[in-house]
């Protein structure tokens, strides 16, 4: 694979306590609303739904959350009119951002985006500056520990996967996005699980950031992240030792 998210793989040693758990729960809660909204409250023939569904059991969200979720999004229950965008630019170092977003008020998201990134020394820029780096690849998640890198490897061989390389004591097999769901299914038929599949920004290739740049970056990262309309955050950086590093949001 040409890059990496390498936020994506940092922010998974996040230590969740009740504060990001209940954030994590309502991301995706939005995400499950959305996807049923758009495709239908039943996850048999709604993939992204099913998807989401997936992940939040993966978070251990209740049921009966996940069955709210669904209902504001047929309209069976009432809830909040999320709608989708997307924003890009650039961080500390010259990182390329690229952001998604659940928001029921596109003004208040973009200028509170454009506040924190300026705080940390990034911009906002238009629309296609920074998405022509990226691909949409699905990204499937194993545990490690369940599973060695040749039994894994072989897996997503197997299922018909572009790729599988280790991450952070995981690995992460990759696929093109026609194929998310396919070899999602295949995996399952072999008896393999895993803790997440999302479809993702990866980038085409990266770039060095360091220094006070680095720090920077990681601490505008978290803060994105942290942010209530912001679902997911993509970036092309490369830090020296940076899948070792740490983060503790409490």
């Amino acid at each position: 694979m040409a890059g990496h998210n390498k936020w994506s793989k940092i922010k998974r040693k996040k230590k969740k306590n009740d504060r990001q758990k209940s954030r994590i729960w309502g991301k995706l809660s939005r995400e499950i609303t959305v996807a049923a909204r758009e495709g239908g409250g039943d996850p048999e023939y709604n993939p992204r739904l099913r998807t989401a569904i997936e992940n939040a059991e993966s978070e251990e969200m209740p049921s009966d959350t996940i069955e709210r979720a669904i209902k504001r999004g047929t309209g069976e229950l009432e809830g909040v009119d999320y709608e989708e965008y997307s924003y890009e630019g650039y961080g500390p170092g010259g990182a390329a951002l690229y952001l998604e977003c659940l928001t029921d008020n596109q003004n208040r998201t973009v200028q509170e985006i454009r506040n924190i990134l300026e705080e940390y020394g990034g911009n906002l820029g238009q629309d296609g500056s920074v998405a022509w780096m990226f691909d949409r690849k699905g990204q499937i998640y194993l545990d490690g520990d369940r599973y060695t890198e040749e039994a894994a490897f072989e897996a997503a061989l197997a299922a018909g996967a572009e790729d599988m390389s280790p991450l952070n004591g995981s690995y992460v097999i990759t696929t093109a996005t026609q194929d998310f769901h396919d070899v999602q299914e295949s995996l399952k038929k072999q008896g393999i699980s895993f803790d997440e599949a999302r479809l993702e920004m990866v980038p085409d290739s990266t770039m060095d950031v360091d220094g006070d740049d680095a720090g920077r970056l990681l601490d505008l990262l978290e803060e994105l992240e942290d942010h209530d309309d912001v679902q997911h955050v993509y970036s092309n950086f490369e830090i020296d030792g940076a899948e070792t590093v740490s983060v503790d949001a409490s």
